[in-house]
């Protein structure tokens, strides 16, 4: 699900939970005192993020393989070790929401676990609708790539009020789903039956979902690029990075459940 993280709130927490920001003195402003500061390396980048992000995009890409080579027959029903990746992904994202500078430890944690599980529910997909994955994979990569050009060219502006509609959209879209979940324990898995459901409503659900979570990487390049001007701790990247990746694996499964839906059709 998409990122509460990458926000000016999740930014002071991150200061305050123990990466202490340089002194005013050390930041990427003129220094006069002689020697360069020590900080001129330690402090985050847009090229030291996006490294960070492609060691958790290698990770999740390796535990990914591994979960999809768990499963031999889709039938079986899911391996306990991919509910267990989904249980250990959640847990590391609640344990940054609060300790940000845990990120360079946990955020290959959450990677790794929840990669596993990305590649279990892909073989299921891929079983019942050949060649869904390669598609959904497609769809995603091009999704970050036209994203990222609206955004550096300015099409798509990250404004105040940009950032309260995508985040409070997507709040609503987390409860809801939330809600959803809780439901489907007491009364079954057709009570809320238009989260899976190739009807017109479904398919106009999840796409708007899907427009959502592409928002959502406007928020996080504009995040980036913001931490990097501030000249923010070099450990920010990873908290960075682990955001990001959120935000890419959320986009994935709706694409992916968006072209099960047509599919059905």
């Amino acid at each position: 699900m998409a990122n509460p993280f990458l926000n000016d709130a999740s930014l002071r927490k991150a200061a305050d939970a123990g990466w202490a920001a340089p002194e005013p003195n050390t930041r990427r402003t003129p220094i006069d005192d002689g020697p360069s500061s020590p900080w001129a390396s330690r402090v985050m980048t847009v090229s030291g993020t996006a490294s960070a992000t492609g060691v958790l995009f290698v990770l999740l890409l390796a535990a990914a393989t591994a979960g999809w080579m768990s499963v031999d027959d889709a039938t079986d029903g899911f391996p306990p070790l991919a509910f267990a990746g989904v249980v250990v992904g959640f847990a590391c994202v609640i344990a940054l929401y609060f300790r940000p500078v845990w990120a360079r430890v946990v955020a290959p944690i959450y990677a790794l676990a929840q990669g596993f599980f990305v590649g279990v529910i892909s073989k299921f997909y891929e079983t019942y609708q050949n060649g869904i994955v390669v598609q959904a994979a497609g769809a995603t990569i091009a999704t970050f790539l036209v994203m990222l050009v609206l955004y550096r060219t300015k099409v798509i502006k990250v404004t105040d009020r940009f950032r309260r509609i995508i985040i409070g959209a997507t709040l609503g879209v987390m409860v809801l789903y939330l809600a959803s979940f809780v439901i489907r324990l007491v009364a079954g898995s057709d009570a809320v039956s238009f989260l899976n459901s190739p009807s017109a409503f479904g398919i106009g659900f999840s796409v708007f979902v899907c427009v959502l979570a592409a928002m959502n990487l406007a928020l996080d390049f504009d995040f980036i690029e913001r931490g990097s001007a501030a000249g923010l701790p070099k450990g920010m990247e990873w908290f960075a990075a682990f955001g990001l990746l959120v935000t890419i694996v959320w986009l994935y499964l709706e694409i992916l459940r968006l072209l099960s839906k047509l599919n059905r059709r």
